[in-house]
């Protein structure tokens, strides 16, 4: 079944023979970094192997937020919720992005003492979420008929539209000058003394110095053909849209059993935040006492199991030469087959929470495949076996809503400029210099 279907962008039909940097991937992090780039009169060229957002980015659950992030990330969804306020202006276009506020609903006292937890420390970051009772969860959840111990409640968090940001972002990117090329598999990187020279597409060659990786979840094949050791597997989660209603939620917000998102059209999005898959493939093999400590943390929310894409990295993906087509030209858009009795699940639970729900039937179901690492942070990064290269993946269904404060870090990475915020969390080689994998609790 396809995902859902994204605004039209122009994008540019040819390649430069030269630029100051090249990003590989197209989602929303490739964008945004373009779009800062370009921005500083960087000569940009960013080069996607599909279409522009085609995968995560445009199947994500659409959530802003900087509540129950892991306290490294928190500086950088904060700075990111700035960015969002102003991007709608700054690109000229609709990202859809509203501050509707978010709830993480409390069913028992255990949650009510892990968001406790939670805002002991990200206090000091001066956040507005706070925990909230009954009577006040029953208010913003408008038109709920349950009722819940109470919530934790971010009200400054929002809501935006994956199939409107990245059009916007890479039109916005594209009139302050940067170059995008779609049906364009970047096939590797050529090098020169030990440093990165250009790269090789399947429309041609780059020469460059510089190379931005943003693949999502392709980035992990890609650094496997540079040798570099970039620890990170793949998650499917599968997620419902309805027609539009007159009434409803304005936010979004989860309980045990369902997350629930309005959309700018009037509809909502609904997925279950526990019911994902880990699709066996050889790298769940390579990796695994790296994600032994995630596996104890997520319990049965992440399954493990065999699915297509099992079949396709046991025997069709590997890296290529960089003078034959490869994997990136036979697979240009990660579409996995959806969950579809986990998510109507998740829809029947919140017909029975949201009655005016049971007006309206689902009009479409995907799936998207998250990019994940040992500790589901992302690596925004040096690679520093090969200069010239910075990495930014694994941002473990985190992307979305951090990706324009990302984008602005990596272009802060690329042109030396003071960063939005410390990338040390964000290092690449935490996972390889005996720093502990460290696993944010539950929240």
């Amino acid at each position: 079944m396809p995902g859902p279907a994204l605004d039209p962008v122009i994008t540019d039909n040819s390649l430069p023979p030269r630029a100051d940097v090249v990003i590989i991937g197209g989602g929303i992090i490739g964008v945004s970094t373009a779009l800062f780039l370009a921005e500083r009169g960087v000569q940009v060229v960013l080069c996607e192997k599909g279409i522009l957002g085609g995968e995560q980015s445009s199947r994500n659950w659409g959530w802003v937020r900087v509540m129950g992030r892991d306290r490294r990330e928190i500086p950088l969804a904060m700075a990111s919720l700035k960015i969002w306020d102003t991007l709608d202006a700054r690109v000229g276009g609709e990202t859809g992005f509203r501050r509707s506020g978010i709830l993480y609903i409390s069913e028992t006292e255990e949650d009510i003492t892990n968001r406790d937890a939670w805002l002991a420390h990200a206090r000091d970051h001066g956040v507005d979420s706070r925990q909230i009772g009954a009577d006040e969860t029953h208010t913003v959840m408008t038109g709920a008929v349950t009722r819940y111990k109470g919530a934790l409640y971010t009200p400054s968090d929002g809501r935006a539209e994956p199939q409107k940001a990245v059009p916007a972002i890479a039109a916005g990117a594209r009139r302050a000058g940067a170059h995008i090329v779609t049906g364009c598999a970047v096939r590797g990187i050529e090098r020169s003394a030990g440093r990165i020279s250009a790269v090789v597409t399947e429309k041609g060659r780059i020469e460059t110095a510089t190379v931005v990786l943003a693949g999502g979840a392709w980035s992990r094949l890609f650094c496997k053909g540079l040798e570099i050791r970039l620890p990170q597997l793949k998650v499917r989660n599968t997620v419902l849209r309805t027609v539009p209603i007159e009434s409803g939620p304005e936010g979004a917000g989860a309980t045990a059993t369902f997350a629930y998102r309005k959309r700018l059209d009037g509809g909502y999005t609904i997925a279950d935040g526990g019911a994902n898959l880990h699709p066996v493939v050889p790298d769940s093999f390579v990796f695994f006492h790296d994600f032994q400590p995630a596996r104890r943390a997520e319990g049965e929310s992440v399954q493990v199991g065999l699915s297509g894409q099992s079949w396709r990295e046991f025997f069709e993906i590997a890296p290529a030469p960089l003078d034959r087509p490869g994997a990136f030209e036979r697979h240009r858009i990660l579409d996995p087959r959806p969950d579809p009795r986990s998510v109507l699940r998740a829809f029947a639970e919140a017909r029975t929470v949201f009655p005016a729900l049971r007006q309206v039937e689902p009009v479409q179901i995907w799936a998207g495949l998250i990019d994940v690492t040992p500790d589901a942070v992302p690596v925004i990064s040096h690679a520093e076996n090969l200069p010239g290269l910075v990495i930014a993946t694994g941002f473990s269904g985190h992307g979305f809503g951090i990706g324009p404060g990302a984008g602005h870090l990596v272009a802060d990475l690329v042109t030396g400029d003071r960063p939005i915020v410390d990338p040390a969390a964000f290092r690449l080689s935490r996972f390889s210099d005996g720093t502990p994998i460290e696993i944010a609790p539950p929240v």
